[in-house]
């Protein structure tokens, strides 16, 4: 997903904030859960934070990708790395949805908004959203269910409820 400010081509290199604006995640295949997110430049330091914030979170070494040369640079060697289509239909499935719900909690006239910082914390939202709260249409449960992490359906008093620790 693209959010702008202004355009990427009028962008100085050291304008980290502005221009192209993208979401990434990383999606367990087996239960949609989605892992790690991240916003940023399309590069491979976006990349690198991607891929290290989902270390630690799942054991499993396989990445399906599509073609970008930003996953072979940085990558590391032990995972395998798969390109190609048929193992991306749930990911491209959920950032459908990612875009079309961060679209909705954005200013409504523009359905994008130029504020990264509100870019970061409406993708906070969405993700808390459908991995405890959004239920599958078909399984009837959500993606923390599926990864065993949750019993049942999550609503949001149980979400802004829910002990943290600062």
């Amino acid at each position: 997903m693209v959010i702008r400010e202004k355009k990427q081509k009028h962008c100085l290199p050291e304008e980290l904030e502005v221009g192209d604006c993208w979401i990434g995640v990383s999606l367990a295949k087996e239960s949609g859960l989605i892992v790690s997110a991240r916003v940023g430049k399309h590069t491979d330091e976006f990349l690198a934070e991607l891929v290290a914030n989902t270390e630690g979170k799942t054991d499993c070494k396989l990445w399906y990708t599509d073609d970008w040369g930003g996953y072979e640079r940085v990558l590391p060697p032990e995972m395998i790395h798969i390109i190609g289509k048929q193992n991306t239909q749930r990911l491209e499935r959920t950032n459908g949805i990612i875009r079309q719900q961060t679209a909705r909690w954005h200013r409504r006239q523009n359905k994008f908004g130029k504020l990264w910082e509100q870019t970061k914390v409406t993708t906070r939202l969405v993700i808390s959203y459908f991995n405890w709260i959004w239920r599958h249409s078909r399984t009837k449960d959500t993606a923390a269910q599926r990864a065993g992490i949750a019993s049942c359906s999550w609503s949001w008093q149980d979400m802004v409820t829910y002990p943290t620790f600062l």
